[in-house]
């Protein structure tokens, strides 16, 4: 039996993180539990909420007065992120009750990037986090960590200057392969391209009609190479009524992540729109080609080391041309992640040192936590 005033030393991190859909922000997630794991050398309590209540009726979601309070209860540090939280606005901030947190809080590899317009400008999305809130997290966090070279700029642009560049944990998901199931035994995951409901990107509207003669023109030309099994990859359910449209081509959809990552790592080569399957990718060493139509993942291709293997789609003339190009040239993206690789090494480096220092923070805040009063029997 626990005895009045005895320690407890089990540490409690509540993490605040985009949940909704997409299977990307369980992938980041998971990159992100190595670091935990590797900073506290122990296993830690760790509390998963919603960075909003808006997929989850009334659910406890975001650093709320509801929320805050109950991690100054029983939590010992808070981690938000990581995700584009700062681009699409998707995290609830009670500004009074923030400066009420106890309790040491990272910024863990968050992103904010402009969109194209009709007019094939970059812009702000309307949804956007307001620069005040920014401002207001970054100065309560003991560490912030910018996924990418644009929101870093962003960050030091409004003032928050501490803030570092860390990149995206899912480079190193590699570092996992460990906790990844098998495949089924008859499955064969074939080519995958990775879509996105063209709906739901914020691309101007001529440029979403252009997504699906891109794809079947994509697929013909696979076919063409001797590819038999071509399948389209939904991140999302909401993706499944746009990727059941093409007629004779199968879809896959797992809510599952380890499947989702065990395909992607088997799979002969995947063509993404999706930034959260070429960076496992590249982690695993699968063949891979991206299609990026927003600054966010413009940006992280740049970050790191990658721009050169990325394809603007809002801005190239012929999408199908460089898609080719690229296939023919598949050889060369091993050439490609070798010479990037002392570029993801430091960001490992930031993110674990990082991690450690946040790890000793939450330490001396578990400390000052546990009961001074003496033994008692109980």
């Amino acid at each position: 039996m626990l005895q009045e005033g005895t320690p407890n030393h089990m540490i409690t991190l509540f993490c605040i993180r985009p949940k909704g859909f997409n299977v990307g922000n369980d992938t980041i997630f998971i990159g992100m539990q190595h670091f935990i794991n590797e900073a506290f050398g122990e296993v830690v309590n760790l509390i998963s909420l919603p960075a909003t209540s808006r997929y989850e009726s009334q659910a406890k979601a975001g650093l709320t007065a509801q929320t805050i309070h109950e991690i100054n209860q029983y939590g010992h540090g808070v981690i938000v992120g990581g995700g584009n939280l700062y681009e699409n606005g998707e995290l609830q901030v009670g500004l009074d009750s923030l400066e009420s947190l106890e309790v040491p809080m990272v910024l863990f590899s968050l992103s904010r990037g402009r969109i194209y317009n009709r007019q094939h400008r970059m812009v702000n999305r309307t949804d956007a986090m307001p620069d005040r809130v920014i401002r207001a997290l970054n100065l309560k966090a003991s560490h912030s960590l910018a996924r990418d070279k644009a929101t870093l700029a962003y960050l030091h642009s409004i003032g928050c200057t501490g803030a570092q560049l860390g990149g995206c944990p899912t480079l190193f998901l590699d570092r996992m392969l460990h906790r990844l199931p098998s495949l089924p035994e008859n499955e064969t995951p074939g080519v995958l391209i990775s879509v996105r409901n063209p709906s739901l990107m914020n691309i101007p509207l001529q440029k979403q009609s252009q997504v699906y003669r891109d794809i079947n023109k994509v697929v013909e030309f696979l076919h063409g190479e001797g590819h038999r099994r071509i399948r389209l990859l939904c991140h999302d359910h909401r993706d499944i009524a746009f990727a059941a449209s093409f007629p004779g081509l199968e879809y896959v959809y797992t809510g599952d992540v380890y499947s989702y990552l065990s395909l992607l790592r088997a799979c002969e080569l995947n063509i993404t729109y999706r930034l959260h399957s070429f960076l496992p990718c590249l982690a695993f060493g699968t063949p891979t080609i991206k299609l990026s139509y927003d600054e966010r993942a413009m940006s992280l291709t740049e970050t790191i080391g990658m721009e050169a293997w990325n394809i603007d789609m809002i801005n190239c003339d012929d999408v199908i041309r460089a898609v080719t190009r690229r296939y023919f040239r598949l050889d060369e993206l091993k050439s490609l992640r070798a010479s990037a690789l002392p570029v993801w090494n430091g960001f490992y480096e930031s993110m674990l040192g990082t991690f450690r220092q946040f790890a000793a923070k939450v330490r001396a805040c578990h400390e000052q936590a546990q009961p001074a009063c003496e033994m008692v029997n109980g």
